[in-house]
């Protein structure tokens, strides 16, 4: 039996599952790892645990495989990982930092100054990154004033990718669909934007080789190779971002199609056949493959938020061992729309629409009739209305959304998805794989071996369940969407 492991390097721990070559899951292991906050604002993790996690979750799955097939042969492994992340490595290749993640805000002073500046714009208009903290290029602004040290003496910047890759490899590639979300890289032109290196003072020798996702590349690393315990010239295909890698697991890659994921964040994203940039910079256009692009905007307010909630609030009933599905439960004890209490989920600031480091949460409309379980159902219902805005915005630059695809850890959870359903008044399509970035991860594995000519090949096989929204509810959701907006812009200035 032949098979194929799709590898998720994802925030808050690594996936990898083993696939049949027609796509049936077979196997899979995560491994999880701690995100570092030294100070606040500051979020970070460390390369070497990162990449350990790699290996146990491939050598896990792995032995998961043989102890089920003994004869099964691995034809190559392909990759997902998170974007946005930014390592210094000097001229020994030891990493000189953290992998400094998405969700570190410490640059926001120098994003903000680009961001008011005309060149700002013109680098979002080439990049397709929105000028933000999160990006490389404002995080290598930060590295050039605040560790001059470092970013005098850096040999490579990289991603969390490229380090495992190196590792593995001793070459420093990058795919073109994690370049085209660091602010450096120009999607017209599939090349390092020289204005914005220009801007930072660095190099493109200094960054790694830009490659298509189905880049192949084999001959690791023995040693690793057999801590594995794979062969040393399996193929290993370099895959793309988290947010393309799920478009395409999820099968949302035809026109009115969109995928919503919800992990630690949550994305909403599309696919078009030419980059689209935003007159209001609230959108991204990232590099899905030279003739496909993933439109969309990602919000920090996702599954985190709900961590945050559980974890400072207790739970009802403490001895149940599954805390979210309580807290599920607890919800739905209550109307959709919580009786007017509504929830601004921005702990942790907002990427899109709105692109503020500084937003802040807030409950409004506490009232005496408020119980516990309506608080716990608004922060559901601010997760989804912060994805909403997103969407809304999608809808006005590039055409309306038809149906939506759901993958992530939330897709397990019929309230998160039925919530989807009816803000959005949308189709939700819940396929019975939920991890949309390692299935786009195995898809990538599929189409560089040459076994399908292109990924619209691919047949949508899997079981899936269909959550149809209520029209009713729809209408009393918008009623609270539009005072949540309201909100926000009447508060942010105190932010």
């Amino acid at each position: 039996m032949n098979y194929i492991l799709g590898v998720d390097i994802g925030t808050s721990g690594t996936k990898a599952v083993a696939f049949r070559v027609e796509g049936e899951v077979i196997a899979g292991q995560h491994v999880g790892y701690p995100i570092l906050n030294p100070q606040p604002g500051y979020f970070e993790q460390s390369p070497a645990v990162l990449f350990s996690a790699v290996i146990e979750a491939i050598s896990t799955t792995v032995q998961s495989v043989r102890n089920r097939f003994s004869q099964a042969k691995l034809l190559g492994v392909g990759f997902s990982s998170a974007m946005h992340g930014l390592i210094a490595i000097d001229k020994e290749h030891q990493p000189m930092t953290d992998c400094i993640i998405w969700a570190d805000t410490r640059s926001e002073p120098f994003a903000s100054k680009l961001k008011a500046s005309s060149i700002g714009f013109d680098i979002y208009s080439k990049t397709g990154t929105p000028i933000h903290p999160m990006s490389p290029l404002c995080k290598l602004g930060w590295m050039r004033e605040h560790l001059p040290e470092v970013f005098n003496t850096v040999y490579k910047f990289i991603s969390i990718k490229e380090y495992v890759f190196f590792k593995l490899f001793g070459r420093y590639v990058i795919d073109e669909s994690i370049a085209s979300a660091t602010g450096l890289f120009d999607i017209h032109t599939f090349t390092w934007y020289r204005p914005a290196l220009n801007l930072i003072g660095i190099s493109p020798e200094q960054l790694a080789e830009p490659v298509p996702i189905t880049y192949v590349i084999s001959g690791m690393d023995e040693q690793t190779a057999h801590e594995m315990g794979i062969p040393v010239d399996t193929p290993f295909v370099i895959g793309g971002s988290d947010g393309c890698m799920a478009n395409l697991g999820s099968y949302a890659i035809s026109p009115g199609d969109a995928a919503v994921t919800i992990g630690t964040s949550g994305a909403v994203r599309i696919t078009s056949n030419v980059p689209v940039t935003d007159e209001k910079a609230r959108t991204f256009s990232y590099v899905l493959t030279r003739n496909t692009f993933v439109l969309g905007g990602a919000v920090n307010s996702g599954g985190v938020v709900l961590q945050w909630y559980k974890d400072n609030f207790g739970m009802p009933d403490a001895s149940n061992v599954d805390s979210y599905a309580t807290l599920a439960e607890e919800a739905t004890s209550v109307p959709a729309g919580a009786e007017g209490l509504i929830f601004l989920p921005y702990l942790a600031g907002e990427r899109a629409p709105h692109w503020n480091a500084d937003a802040k949460g807030l409950f409004f409309g506490v009232q005496m009739h408020h119980s516990r379980a309506h608080f716990t159902r608004a922060v559901f219902e601010g997760v989804i209305y912060g994805l909403y805005s997103v969407g809304k915005v999608l809808g006005e630059i590039a055409g309306p959304i038809q149906v939506i695809h759901a993958s992530g850890g939330f897709a397990r959870a019929p309230l998160w998805v039925q919530l989807l359903a009816d803000v959005f008044n949308k189709q939700v399509i819940v396929h019975d794989h939920v991890e949309g970035a390692a299935t786009g991860a195995y898809m990538t594995v599929v189409k560089a071996l040459g076994i399908l000519n292109g990924f619209g090949g691919f047949e949508d096989g899997s079981v899936k369940t269909i959550y149809t929204p209520d029209a009713g509810i729809h209408r009393l959701y918008m009623e609270n969407f539009s005072r949540f907006e309201r909100l926000y812009d009447k508060v942010k200035d105190e932010f």
